[in-house]
């Protein structure tokens, strides 16, 4: 197994179609949390919502054959199960098909509400 050291190095080694979704993904949480900080952790990309944040602080996305995980704060999957419901998720995941387009603003709203969140726990 590849032991990836930055986040570039992670969507480089990606399939094309998971490189261009993950690339999306982190425009959009970059969007939403100019000042986070990228990260790798449990060997997959992480964007920290605060300083030294903590995995419950962090997002974190990655790359598979079909789809592309993109793992918020569990409350925040319940914050939008409903506008989830085309998409295959649980607890802590969305999972993204890498034949459709990334839901954007769906996406930079949850990273919103995640920082929101991780913010009012401070």
């Amino acid at each position: 197994m590849t032991t990836y050291k930055t986040i570039d190095e992670y969507i480089n080694l990606q399939s094309n179609k998971a490189r261009e979704a993950l690339i999306t993904l982190r425009k959009c949480i970059l969007s939403a949390v100019p000042n986070a900080k990228e990260l790798i952790n449990y060997n997959i990309p992480a964007f920290a919502l605060t300083e030294k944040g903590k995995r419950d602080q962090q997002i974190m996305i990655a790359g598979y054959k079909n789809h592309v995980g993109f793992y918020p704060h569990p409350t925040t999957i319940e914050q939008f199960t409903d506008r989830l419901a085309e998409y295959k998720f649980g607890k802590g995941s969305v999972q993204f098909p890498l034949d459709k387009p990334i839901p954007t603003d769906l996406v930079i709203e949850m990273v919103k509400y995640n920082e929101k969140l991780v913010l009012e726990c401070r």
